[in-house]
């Protein structure tokens, strides 16, 4: 009798998972075509199967042969509507608030914090926003951070003499973290305290991108540990600061710490995203540049000769200016062109906040809705031969405020430091093309999980001029 009625309750519990799963495909008509895949784990799997980053990946290029462009799945435990949609994801982008809102799975939204810019919503995304366009605005183009961020990137490159051989990816992380330490929190990075954010930022990491599993050992637990432990770091140097002060005081740390509105959770979570937003994004995109660059010569070069003519009238150990970066033409098509390759943000999260019909099709409220960019930027309907690194693409076009080219996303949750990393990578090319040439050494490539990563770390070979 016993086996007989667990039989029953185990056939009763299948059938609910199963209606809960496909029961939003019969609440809802309209919705574009797809799949929903298996009850439970959806499509998520194959979704966030790595590939190269200059693709769109298997998963999104049979659904957009099978599906077209825009269509529907179970992603991350939630019926989704995926758009690979020029129209739409910019549509979804600029009704931030008004037809979607911002909604990572809960995991992400658990490491980051509460107060973190990338899950806030409403008022108090504005709010924090306003914080980090204060900070954009304290150091922007000015002459003395722009000095800096030369200065830093110089001592990088310098630190190469003599040696053959550099895994890039670890020499690209030191670049970034130094000019956010300085120019944050007035640190150096090689004091204790800034030794210590940036190990336990490395593992945190590594747990914000793992698989959710919060049982002891595992890198998502090791990575909220991690977080908990740069909270107690944070929190003591706060109050050591507040106490005692200092003589080199970042730009920012004076506007943190005078905000008696922010809990000592907001301060972290504004570091923590100046970390992911600062030292993540800039790493990965100079990692991306000195991989495509190296397989091309030809551009090398003509960024060399670029670099030549700005370095021909200045001293050699003399710093850049504003002035030097507005010259810098030909970068920023290099720059443009991998970031549109490299794909370093694939993608946002949102839902839908009512009905919306678009194009002929029904995305209901409550929805999930995972705007590709990526997919956009390997359109060939919108790019020519997408898959190539080609940054004359970028000559006398306008592309950088077209719907087609959304690196740092748009709308209301445009990344207010995006000018600050296109600053900082146009830098570190200026000391790297003036003092080296170089190739990947061996089979290395960017491959996009939830992030870019290069397994080998990229090692480069170096030719000194």
């Amino acid at each position: 009798m016993v086996p007989v009625l667990l039989l029953i309750a185990l056939a009763t519990l299948a059938a609910a998972v199963v209606l809960r799963h496909f029961l939003p495909l019969l609440r809802n008509p309209g919705l574009p075509k797809g799949s929903f895949g298996w009850p439970l784990i959806g499509e998520t799997i194959a979704f966030l199967r790595p590939h190269p980053s200059n693709t769109t990946g298997g998963f999104l290029h049979d659904r957009i042969a099978r599906y077209g462009t825009v269509f529907k799945s179970h992603l991350f435990g939630a019926p989704t509507v995926v758009s690979c949609d020029e129209e739409l994801n910019h549509f979804v982008l600029h009704n931030e608030e008004r037809l979607f809102q911002c909604s990572y799975p809960g995991p992400i939204r658990t490491i980051l914090g509460d107060s973190s810019l990338l899950v806030v919503t409403g008022e108090r995304h504005r709010q924090i926003r306003a914080m980090f366009l204060a900070l954009v605005a304290s150091t922007g183009l000015r002459p003395a951070y722009v000095a800096s961020v030369s200065e830093s990137a110089c001592s990088v490159v310098a630190s190469w003499r003599g040696r053959d051989t550099v895994t890039f990816c670890e020499e690209a992380r030191k670049f970034p973290y130094k000019v956010i330490m300085e120019q944050v929190l007035g640190l150096s990075p090689d004091e204790p305290v800034a030794r210590r954010i940036l190990k336990d930022y490395e593992i945190f990491m590594k747990g914000l991108v793992s698989f959710p599993i919060t049982i002891p050992g595992t890198p998502f637990a090791r990575g909220m540990k991690a977080r908990k432990r740069i909270s107690d770091t944070m929190e003591a140097f706060i109050k050591e600061r507040e106490k005692n002060g200092s003589s080199k005081q970042g730009v920012f740390l004076e506007v943190l710490l005078a905000n008696k509105d922010l809990s000592h959770d907001d301060k972290v979570a504004f570091l923590l995203d100046a970390l992911l937003a600062g030292h993540e994004t800039t790493s990965v995109l100079l990692s991306i540049l000195i991989y495509f660059l190296g397989k091309a010569p030809n551009i090398i070069e003509q960024l060399k000769r670029e670099h030549e003519s700005i370095r021909s009238s200045k001293g050699k150990e003399e710093p850049l200016t504003p002035e030097d970066y507005r010259k810098m033409d030909y970068t920023q098509r290099v720059i443009n062109e991998a970031l549109r390759c490299g794909n370093i943000v694939k993608l946002v999260h949102r839902k839908a906040l009512k009905d919306i019909s678009f194009k002929g099709y029904v995305i209901p409220a409550g929805w999930k809705v995972l705007p590709i960019m990526g997919a956009v930027h390997l359109d060939p309907s919108h790019h020519v031969d997408p898959e190539q690194f080609n940054p004359c693409r970028w000559e006398g076009l306008n592309q950088t405020n077209a719907k087609s080219f959304t690196p740092f996303g748009g709308g209301a949750r445009l990344c207010p430091g995006s000018e600050i990393v296109k600053v900082e990578a146009a830098f570190f090319l200026h000391h790297l093309v003036l003092n080296y040439r170089w190739k990947v050494d061996g089979e290395d490539a960017p491959m996009l999980h939830q992030y870019v990563e290069f397994k080998r770390g990229l090692p480069i070979k170096l030719e000194p001029l």
